[in-house]
């Protein structure tokens, strides 16, 4: 696949972390929602955990009925969350691992050792009209189990690229790079569409950025963070600057 216009998915799950803290109603995940829709993102993500840490159903609710652009929800393959989806209706559905005691998402979903299960999970969801995307490392094994379940997008999980980087690894960084390259070349050839996310900054972005095969970021902690500095609009306007810069270059 040629380079083509990179997308931008903003995560406004720690939106709704900041006003849990309080237990208030602010900060309004939907406010940062569109004001992320105003900056340029291309969609917005949110991830309803199990225990509700952050986003809640009504977030949910909220969000695919005030934003004008893609919805994509995150959550774990239950049948809680299925019935969930299935009312909401988002545009697109991301799988991902969860356990209830990490502090975020630590690695990629095992759909190879899960293949049977997804594939079931996964056809009401397609029927429904949801892009269901598997959030994955780049181990070859998840990306052919993911296009042979039907999965239309494979995530890339950047966690472990992103640590490296951050501690100046740089050698293991860039062979780490290397796998995400090849790992989306492959899901190109398998037909899926490719999208990479989780640790992204500005100082990181642009390697991935680069990767012809990879259509979205999804980026959300490094931007919520960035806001508190420099306003939500002004980071997002900025990582969108360094994504477009990368891909041109």
């Amino acid at each position: 696949m040629s380079n083509g216009k990179l997308r931008l998915g903003v995560n406004i799950d720690h939106v709704a972390t900041l006003r849990n803290a309080r237990g208030s109603a602010w900060p309004d995940p939907l406010r940062a929602a569109l004001l992320a829709e105003a900056a340029g993102a291309d969609g917005i993500t949110a991830h309803l955990r199990e225990d509700r840490r952050h986003i809640r159903d009504a977030d949910m609710v909220a969000l695919k009925a005030g934003i004008g652009i893609p919805l994509n929800f995150e959550c774990a393959a239950t049948d809680e969350m299925a019935k969930i989806v299935l009312q909401t209706r988002p545009h697109a559905v991301c799988l991902v691992p969860e356990r209830r005691e990490e502090r975020t998402t630590e690695g990629g979903l095992d759909v190879a050792g899960d293949l049977p299960r997804l594939t079931e999970y996964l056809k009401p969801l397609r029927d429904a009209g949801c892009r269901v995307s598997m959030f994955i490392g780049h181990d070859p094994r998840q990306i052919e189990a993911s296009a042979k379940m039907g999965a239309a997008v494979v995530e890339l999980h950047t966690g472990h690229y992103s640590d490296l980087h951050a501690e100046g690894r740089d050698a293991e960084a860039e062979a780490e790079l290397e796998a995400l390259r090849r790992g989306a070349a492959m899901a190109d050839q398998l037909g899926l569409e490719v999208h990479a996310g989780h640790g992204l900054t500005f100082e990181n972005v642009a390697p991935v950025a680069a990767i012809p095969q990879v259509m979205e970021l999804n980026i959300g902690h490094f931007l919520i963070g960035e806001a508190v500095f420099m306003g939500l609009g002004r980071a997002i306007e900025e990582m969108r600057r360094r994504m477009d810069a990368a891909r041109a270059g």
